[in-house]
């Protein structure tokens, strides 16, 4: 193991290695553009518990929730409840450079931080829409959808910030006042819902992929204790793409294969276009929240369907 270098007393190690194959970038690439972009990647990530995906050598790619047992006592944690894995976890707070630089010598390469504050976690910051584009990765086709969402936000008096997944959608961020997790949930879900009654032949919110017939998924699902990767986060995908905020109206002057992390920080400048672009924090109106309630949660009613499907299948075969 080679020592390159050491910053804000972090020992970095290895910086001439590819990140991973395809990346067309070195650890030190890593480590130098999330030193760059740290004075806008670290508000966004500061008291949010934090997934990580690492990549070792040789190594397929993992989510990091819980801290390893080496992690330095530097580095702030918060214990928090994991539905998904039914057990407390130990999440690691990035909120300084020092613990920036520390998970990006770790190879640390997407930064995927929770909706909830590690201070409140019974309300989410932020409604959030996940634009996916059908098979085919058509960005032009995401990009009219989320007009499509922009236009039912208008409509309710509510803004959103936008901003490249980093991998072939879109993310829409709307910061809300503190409301009730359900009550997040059901807004989101009707959002998605009057998106798609504005053109059905694009955009749709079925949760099941083979029900998606070529159109651009409208993902009501990121609530809750959910995490969805930040501005300015590097994407573990070929040329190591970022995160990039746009406003509205660059949506469709660009593709996210033009934010890496060779190229953003000069696209940047001196600027935090995503703090730029957010609105603050909004009440949700009532009447969204009323009508997503009488709209079927996406997981729970794919579930339902998926076993009723399986169920007409193993009678179909048995006749």
């Amino acid at each position: 193991m080679s020592t390159g270098e050491e910053r804000d007393g972090v020992a970095l190690t290895n910086l001439d290695q590819p990140i991973f194959e395809g990346a067309g970038a070195t650890k030190r690439d890593l480590v130098d553009y999330l030193d760059a972009v740290r004075d806008r990647i670290i508000p966004v990530l500061r008291d949010r518990p934090l997934s990580v995906v690492r990549i070792m050598r040789g190594q397929d790619k993992f989510m990091q929730k819980n801290v390893p047992k080496y992690t330095p006592d530097w580095v702030n944690t918060v214990n928090m409840w994991a539905e998904t894995s039914k057990r407390d976890i130990t999440y690691a707070l990035c909120d300084s450079r020092r613990t920036l630089l520390w998970f990006a010598n770790q190879r640390a390469v997407e930064y995927h931080p929770t909706l909830v504050r590690a201070d409140d976690w019974a309300h989410t910051t932020h409604l959030v829409l996940d634009l996916d584009p059908p098979e085919g990765d058509d960005f032009g086709l995401v990009v009219r959808a989320a007009a499509l969402i922009r236009e039912t936000l208008r409509s309710v008096g509510l803004a959103g910030a936008v901003k490249t997944s980093g991998a072939k959608g879109i993310h829409i961020f709307v910061p809300i006042e503190p409301t009730p997790m359900e009550d997040v949930a059901a807004a989101t879900r009707a959002i998605a819902a009057r998106a798609e009654r504005l053109d059905p032949d694009l955009a749709t919110t079925a949760f099941i992929r083979e029900d998606r017939h070529g159109k651009v998924f409208l993902d009501p699902t990121r609530v809750g204790g959910a995490t969805v990767v930040s501005a300015y986060s590097p994407r573990l995908r070929p040329g190591c793409p970022v995160s990039y905020p746009l406003g509205w109206d660059d949506l469709g002057n660009v593709k996210p294969g033009d934010f890496t992390v060779h190229t953003a920080p000069a696209l940047l400048g001196d600027t935090d276009p995503w703090a730029g672009h957010m609105p603050a924090p909004q009440p949700i109106p009532a009447d969204l929240v009323t009508e997503g309630h009488t709209i079927p949660v996406p997981r729970v009613q794919a579930m339902h369907e998926g076993k009723r499907r399986a169920r007409a299948k193993r009678q179909a075969e048995e006749a």
